[in-house]
């Protein structure tokens, strides 16, 4: 079973900056994709950027700009970079992989970003 544990969030004041971690186990981490999803209280889950094992990168409109997701195969780590942060960036950020296609179906503890003042 994939094992995703995130780490990195806290409180920042708007405008701060964040980097997250995640390290994947019992999954070909360099074969992989790797993403970063987040869930607002209230919301549903959204997907925020994507890592592909190419390390070709992809991110969600609200971040683009202000976010940048990389990745370490020696460490079997993703991290997301994230630089002025706004109030709106405020849930719980969640990492997954995807193979082939597919984002696996089961998620992490997560990890919990504020942005206030």
């Amino acid at each position: 079973q994939v094992q995703l544990v995130e780490s990195g969030g806290g409180l920042v004041q708007p405008g701060g900056s964040l980097r997250l971690s995640c390290v994947a186990s019992r999954i070909i981490f360099s074969i992989n994709d790797m993403g970063w999803y987040r869930q607002a209280p209230g919301k549903q889950r959204e997907w925020v950027a994507t890592i592909t094992s190419g390390r070709n990168t992809d991110y969600a409109d609200s971040v683009k700009g202000r976010f940048t997701i990389s990745r370490d195969n020696n460490k079997n780590t993703v991290y997301l970079q994230m630089n002025s942060l706004k109030p709106e960036d405020t849930a719980v950020y969640y990492c997954n992989t995807r193979r082939n296609g597919v984002w696996y179906n089961e998620w992490g503890q997560g990890t919990q970003v504020t942005v206030s003042s």
